[in-house]
């Protein structure tokens, strides 16, 4: 849900797509994370792990909307 308020545009998808764009997006975010050498998503009272995750979600929304994108365009 915040990856939606950080990313412009139409959402593909309803809640459930939500829900699956924040867990695919907190590997993501971890994998990031972890790449640049900083703790990935380690727990989930920690402020860290939830910045990686909404970065994770924010990165993972727009390539599925860039994929939706292309797809009603051909």
């Amino acid at each position: 849900m915040v990856a939606r308020w950080i990313v412009p545009g139409a959402a593909p998808g309803g809640c459930l797509m939500d829900v699956v764009v924040g867990i695919v997006g907190a590997f993501i975010g971890g994998w990031i994370f972890r790449f640049f050498g900083h703790a990935g998503v380690t727990g989930f009272w920690n402020w860290h792990s939830w910045l990686a995750a909404i970065v994770g979600a924010v990165v993972l929304l727009w390539i599925v909307r860039v994929l939706a994108g292309r797809r009603r365009a051909l």
